[in-house]
Order: structure tokens, then sequence, then C-alpha cells
């Protein structure tokens, strides 16, 4: 019988540990299925790049925050999914996260192309093994809240870029605003407007730098 091998990750053991305890124990038809688990950005990193020489992994499992939001460490699982992407192309991938904001969704999909996204919430034992055997197929699984927010998306017309980003984690760190041009590459009213209309996106355009910082991290983005 064929064996699927994935790859899941999340700072939380005791999650991947369930996920690996469901799959490799469901009854499915025409496989098994091996899992590996990592908690942490070096290991995951280390894990997937190992499967390069061995058997590169079917299907990678992602969550997005892998540290606590004032940590110095800002990798997350969407770099790992950025680097998954680049070195094993084959390897399907699904993001397992508790943002179901359609702006966070909409910026993994342009920097990821993932093969699905699951809101943890929606997460069971029936959904779990749902999504394996339809993305086996290479068939693209939404959640029903992911679902939703890709319908927003489709709406939309505007998007968080990396400079975006990077005018977030300089307010973060208490930069004020005139000072991030000395960081980013853009002129200080490229960074006032970007702020400007980050609020309006976010739905807070009346509100001060720690709203914005906030709903940034709210969103997913810090």
């Amino acid at each position: 019988m064929e064996t699927l091998k994935i790859f899941a990750l999340d700072d939380h053991k005791m999650t991947v540990m369930g996920y690996k305890f469901i799959l490799e124990d469901a009854n499915f038809n025409e496989f098994e299925v091996e899992v590996d688990i990592a908690t942490t950005f070096d290991i995951a990193k280390q894990k997937i790049k190992q499967s390069l020489n061995t058997r590169k992994y079917d299907i990678i499992l992602l969550d997005i925050q892998l540290v606590s939001l004032d940590s110095d460490d800002k990798r997350t699982g969407e770099d790992v999914g950025i680097y998954a992407r680049e070195v094993s192309k084959e390897s399907r991938i699904v993001f397992m996260s508790s943002y179901s904001d359609s702006l966070r969704i909409q910026s993994l999909f342009k920097s990821v192309t993932p093969d699905g996204y699951m809101v943890k919430s929606e997460i069971d034992e029936h959904t779990l093994i749902d999504m394996v055997n339809t993305v086996k197929k290479g068939i693209l699984y939404y959640s029903p809240s992911a679902l939703t927010a890709m319908r927003k998306t489709m709406s939309r017309q505007f998007e968080v870029d990396d400079y975006d980003i990077m005018i977030l984690q300089e307010l973060a760190k208490g930069t004020r605003t005139k000072d991030i041009s000395d960081h980013v590459p853009l002129s200080q009213a490229s960074v006032e407007n970007r702020k400007r209309q980050l609020k309006v996106n976010f739905g807070i355009k009346e509100e001060n730098d720690l709203a914005l910082i906030n709903e940034a991290r709210k969103k997913g983005f810090l």
C-alpha cells in the first residue's frame, strides 16, 4: 500500500501530535499516512531539506505564527512555506491557522500559493481526513471561514505588500513615522501614505498608530 508522507509544523507540540495521531490512525482506502512533526522554524526547514535527499513530503501542513508576538524572531510558517515552495515544488502546502482575516490569507496566496487553508477552530478529525483526501487529488481545500475570506479577497482591490509589513514592523518597534524612511527604502511621504492606506484597509481610518499595530497583530501581519 502507498505511504503518504506528511509534514506538520506548529509551535504547540500537542497540536502537531494531534494531527499525527489522527492521520496515522485514520482508515484511508488507498494509502496509509506517515507524519513527521516540528515545532520551530529551524527544525521545520531542516526536516524539509533532509526530505529532498530521501523522499519529498507529499503534503506540508503549516501554522503561521510560530513565536510569541513580542519575540525578536519574526520568522513564520509563511517563511517555511516560501522555502518549501522553492525546494519541493511537488509538495502540496496547506496552512492551518487561527487567522481567518481575508487580507492575511490574500498575502499568503501571493507569497506561497498554497493548496489549502484551514482555520483551526474548524479543524476536527473528519475535516482533517477530508482535507488530506482532497488535497492528495490535487484539489484545493478551504475550511468554511477560509472560503468566506477568499471570496472577500476576490472583490478587493488592495493588498498588504512587503513594504507595508516593514512599516508595520518599525511602528511595532516604536520607530517614529518620520524616522521610518531611515529603515525602509521609501520616502517619508510614501511611508505616511501607506500608513494612512493601511488604516483605511484595516477599517480603523480615524484611529492612532497603536490601534494600527494592534489590528496588524490580530490579522497576523506582526
